[in-house]
């Protein structure tokens, strides 16, 4: 059986071909908060950098990455943080901080 975040990590880069992806299990975090449960596996962390971005607005990115892992949702996965990029966004972000 593989892990929540192996599943993600193969869903999104299948979908979204990314120049980066971190996929982070931030479950731990969040017991004892709405949807989070015994052996976590429900909150999560994703940095994602596509080209397919490019001309997207940030809710439609986020729509398609949510509707990208629906069954996720309703097998359990309660909360994503998102950010997702371009490249372009990434290298112009690195060089902010």
């Amino acid at each position: 059986m593989t892990s929540r975040a192996d599943r993600l990590q193969a869903q999104l880069t299948s979908a979204f071909s990314p120049t980066r992806l971190v996929v982070t299990d931030e479950s731990a975090r969040h017991v004892g908060h709405m949807g989070a449960r015994p052996g976590g596996e429900t909150h999560y962390a994703i940095h994602l950098v596509s080209s397919l971005f490019e001309g997207k607005s940030r809710v439609a990115r986020h729509r398609e990455v949510n509707a990208l892992l629906a069954a996720e949702f309703a097998a359990g996965l309660h909360a994503l943080a998102l950010t997702l990029r371009t490249p372009a966004e990434e290298t112009a972000a690195a060089s902010e901080g």
